[in-house]
C-alpha cells in the first residue's frame, strides 16, 4: 500500500490550470516581496542562494537544489538576506511594481519566462504558483505549514532540471506541459516531506499504509459520489463494521462517513469555481441527489452557501 496514492487523490481533481511559472533572477541584494494571495506556491534554486520570509514565522534559507512549499494566502518575501529592504512587490494577478506602485514588469523582462536584473544573474529561483483554491485540496493544505523546505540531500528528482529547460520553450501545447511539470513536482516534493520524521504527515496521509483503512481511502476519493455506508465499505475491506469504525476513526482521526461528508464538500467547493458548473451538476458529482441536498449540507458544515462560496471565490 502506497500512502502516495493520498496525494494522487488530492491532486486528481481540479489541478494547477495555466499556472503561472517563472524564473527569477538576481544579483544580490535582492528582496521581493510575494503579496499574490496564491494558495500554494513551489520554489527550487536553480543556482545561488536565498531566504524565504514569512511574515509569521522563523526565514528560511533555500540554497541549489533545495526545493521549498510556501502555504498561501498570506504574504512572504523572497531575499538575499532575511533584512534586505524590499526592491519589488508581486502583486494579486502578478503584476509587479516597485514599493512605491510603479510598474516593474517591461523593466525586469528578460523575455520568455524569466524575470530579474540580467539572465546570468548568481541566484536564479524557479517558481511554479497555484493561482486558484480550486486547483489545491483544501486537506492537503491543512496538512502543510506556511513553508516547507525540502533540502537538495534529502531528494533527488530530474523535475526541476526538465522544468528549467522546459521554461525556455515557446512550443504549442507548452503551457499544459508546464502545468503538468509543476503537479508532478509538487507530488514529488510532498511525498519526499512527508516521509520526513519531522514532518508530523496528516492521519489520512498515514493511513494510506494501512492494508484496511488505505483500501477504504482509496474507494473513497476514487468513487465519492457513490452511496458508500459503512456496511458497504466493511464489505469491501474484508471486515467488520466495527472493525472498520474503529481502525478508520484511531488512524484518520473520524469516523468513516464524516470523512466522505467532508471530502465531498472539499471537492464540491473545488468544483464550484469553475464558472460553467451548475450546482445540480455538482451535487451529482459529489453523491448528493439534488441540489438542495448539497446546499444544506454545505452550509451546516462550511457555514456558507454554495452561492457565497463562489462569489467570495470569484472576488476574493
Amino acid at each position: 500500500m502506497d500512502a502516495t496514492d493520498g496525494l494522487a487523490a488530492l491532486l486528481a481533481g481540479p489541478r494547477a490550470r495555466g499556472a503561472f511559472l517563472l524564473r527569477t533572477v538576481f544579483d544580490p541584494p535582492f528582496a521581493v516581496r510575494i503579496r499574490d494571495e496564491a494558495p500554494l506556491t513551489v520554489l527550487t534554486m536553480a543556482r545561488g542562494t536565498a531566504w524565504i520570509v514569512p511574515d509569521d514565522g522563523p526565514p528560511a534559507a533555500i540554497g541549489p537544489g533545495d526545493a521549498a512549499l510556501v502555504r498561501g494566502p498570506e504574504p512572504y518575501t523572497v531575499a538575499d538576506h532575511p533584512h534586505t529592504p524590499v526592491q519589488a512587490v508581486v502583486h494579486p494577478g502578478q503584476h509587479s511594481t516597485d514599493p512605491g506602485g510603479a510598474p516593474l514588469c517591461a523593466e525586469l523582462d528578460l523575455g520568455g519566462r524569466s524575470w530579474g536584473v540580467r539572465a546570468d544573474g548568481a541566484a536564479a529561483l524557479l517558481s511554479g504558483t497555484y493561482q486558484l483554491g480550486g486547483e489545491i485540496s483544501g486537506r492537503l493544505l491543512r496538512a502543510l505549514p506556511p513553508v516547507a523546505v525540502l533540502p537538495a540531500d534529502a531528494w533527488s528528482s530530474p523535475l526541476p532540471a526538465l522544468l528549467d529547460e522546459e521554461l525556455d520553450r515557446d512550443s504549442p501545447g507548452q503551457e499544459a506541459v508546464l502545468d503538468r511539470l509543476l503537479d508532478l513536482l509538487l507530488i514529488t516534493v510532498l511525498r519526499e516531506w512527508f516521509a520526513r520524521p519531522d514532518a508530523a504527515a496528516p492521519g489520512w496521509y498515514r493511513a494510506y499504509g494501512d492494508p484496511v483503512v488505505g483500501r477504504v481511502l482509496r474507494l473513497l476519493h476514487g468513487r465519492p459520489a457513490e452511496p458508500w455506508t459503512v456496511a458497504a465499505l466493511a464489505a469491501e475491506a474484508g471486515v467488520s463494521r466495527a472493525a472498520l469504525a474503529r481502525r478508520f476513526t484511531e488512524l484518520v482521526g473520524e469516523p468513516p462517513m464524516a470523512y466522505l461528508t467532508g471530502l465531498r464538500l472539499e471537492l464540491a467547493a473545488d468544483l464550484l469555481e469553475a464558472p460553467e458548473a451548475t450546482l445540480a451538476g455538482v451535487a451529482r458529482r459529489v453523491g448528493y441527489g439534488s441540489p438542495f441536498a448539497l446546499s444544506a449540507a454545505f452550509k451546516r458544515v462550511r457555514g456558507v452557501s454554495p452561492q457565497e462560496h463562489r462569489e467570495h471565490g470569484a472576488h476574493g
